[in-house]
């Protein structure tokens, strides 16, 4: 101030002139009064000298260059001041007019943690759920993280045994393969998800949800649909899809910049620039939306091999055990009840251990890995890396006994139906009416699917071993070259005439169309 009067009336001492004590040239002392009008106190020393606060990341907010009062100040900024210990302060004036409570899918991620102080920001109470679907993470201290971002409440579900018995299950009963390869880990997960966010919803009476998922992927898709379905009057809030969010964030930088300006821990590293998803069933990963930079052309680039400690789900197939794991999986109307581990003994039978020690085994000699281009729903093309342990080895398994044990005009129209429903799935139509239709036709097929498959787990490959089945419609007396049952081969003579009948005629007709054509 040099000196002159303070403009804000200020009259502290502690330097030159009646401003002295003005924080913009010196730090505030705990208990310090902000002068300004705001009736606010210092927490303590300012690092900054700036608005005499002092946020949870000893990170102070860029003080205004007039004297703004400092409602006026964190207005400007758009941002929070953690360290005031003014509630009111922080609730009418670092944000926007409340709008009301929005149920937040957190995963505990940098993108999520900034939407959950961006949502803050705009006026939101934000209530925050994290479902424990089988991945490996910190849950409370994930917990403690979104509790000092400001959420109001945070719901931590463990939803694994719903998701193996009501997803899983019935896509392990279809075959379920998008485009011949993808096993639907991520699509299978997200309506399961979507399911709880929309109870907890309910349970708070809130009227909006918002996700972390990105404008031009798939999970947004997934997300809003089970949203809309089970709760037709629900709002949804797509951060990354509404122009105030994405325009102040074009990139990863951006994004880092708004977490380290708001104390929110940084997780990503420019050592691993993709992101990862993962669940109980597989791991996926992909380029990171909103890196812009060398490192995510590695895996945008779909020539170039995805790069070393990139997998973390199974081991490198090269340097898995030397000797194979031999299993004997049990089937019960096409759903997977017991395995047993041929070498020790060992068993599993309830469906969340059964599906939890198929990873295991299933990792440990490298199989359920895949590198692919897919056709995404919103209509780009997008390179994916996936980890499917458990769910490749169930692949295999019950692909054997239902060829095993279904009619073969039963098995195509049931293979024409599997195709229809990895398609729905992957676009996120599960609570679909015709998704539901498809999934009771699967069911139905699968009364007679049961019996014992037994295959070998080695460097990166399942094999199948052999087969039982009470319900077989394998008949060895039938199919035997030294019984003739009931089968008189002299009837094939007629059967192989009627069937050639149609491929003469065809070729009859071809011959005279060639024929005038010479002409």
């Amino acid at each position: 101030c040099g000196g002159s009067a303070c403009p804000a009336g200020y009259k502290g001492g502690g330097g030159g002139g009646g401003g002295g004590g003005c924080s913009r040239h010196r730090t505030g002392a705990p208990g310090a009064v902000w002068p300004w009008g705001t009736g606010l106190q210092c927490a303590g020393s300012c690092p900054s000298r700036t608005s005499g606060c002092v946020p949870a990341a000893a990170t102070c907010l860029r003080l205004s260059p007039s004297p703004l009062t400092l409602q006026d100040t964190c207005r400007a900024w758009g941002t929070l001041c953690w360290g005031c210990q003014s509630k009111s302060h922080v609730e009418q004036s670092a944000m926007a007019q409340p709008k009301g409570t929005v149920v937040l899918a957190y995963s505990g991620g940098l993108d999520t943690s900034c939407i959950l102080v961006w949502l803050k920001e705009q006026g939101y109470d934000v209530v925050t759920y994290l479902a424990n679907i089988g991945q490996k993470e910190d849950f409370e201290a994930a917990r403690k993280k979104a509790l000092a971002l400001g959420a109001k409440k945070v719901y931590i579900e463990d939803i694994s045994k719903e998701f193996v018995e009501e997803f899983i299950w019935p896509a392990v009963q279809a075959n379920a393969l998008y485009e011949d390869r993808y096993l639907l880990g991520t699509a299978l997960a997200r309506p399961c998800i979507a399911r709880k966010l929309v109870d907890i919803a309910q349970r708070e009476g809130a009227q909006y949800v918002a996700h972390g998922a990105t404008g031009k992927g798939n999970d947004q898709v997934r997300f809003e649909l089970t949203c809309y379905a089970l709760c037709p009057n629900i709002k949804v809030v797509a951060p990354w899809r509404l122009p105030e969010f994405y325009q102040r964030f074009p990139g990863r930088r951006e994004l880092m910049d708004y977490a380290k300006s708001h104390g929110i821990p940084v997780p990503v590293t420019p050592q691993t620039p993709w992101s990862m998803d993962e669940n109980l069933m597989h791991i996926r990963c992909c380029s990171d939306f909103s890196l812009h930079s060398y490192e995510a052309g590695i895996l945008e680039n779909p020539k170039n091999p995805a790069p070393p400690g990139l997998y973390t789900k199974t081991r490198d197939p090269a340097t898995s055990p030397d000797s194979p794991d031999v299993l004997e999986i049990e089937f019960e109307r096409g759903v997977p009840v017991k395995v047993t581990n041929a070498g020790d003994g060992s068993t599993r039978s309830s469906a969340l251990e059964l599906f939890v020690y198929l990873n295991d085994i299933a990792g440990k000699h490298g199989v359920g890995r895949i590198d692919i281009v897919e056709n995404r729903f919103v209509g780009m093309k997008s390179r994916g890396i996936y980890e499917t342990p458990a769910g490749t080895i169930l692949y295999h398994a019950h692909l054997d006994i239902e060829a095993f044990t279904m009619d073969r005009e039963v098995r195509k129209i049931k293979q024409g139906l599997a195709l229809k429903f990895s398609e729905l799935v992957y676009n996120g139509f599960w609570h679909s009416p015709e998704c539901e239709f498809l999934r009771h036709c699967i069911a139905r097929s699968q009364e007679g699917v049961t019996g014992t498959v037994r295959l070998s787990v080695f460097k990166g490959q399942v094999y199948v071993l052999g087969r039982e089945s009470p319900r077989s419609l394998y008949n060895e007396e039938l199919v035997s070259m030294n019984v003739q049952g009931d089968y008189e081969p002299a009837d094939a003579t007629g059967f192989i005439n009627i069937n050639s009948l149609r491929l003469k005629e065809y070729h009859r007709l071809q011959s005279k169309v060639t024929v005038k054509q010479d002409e």
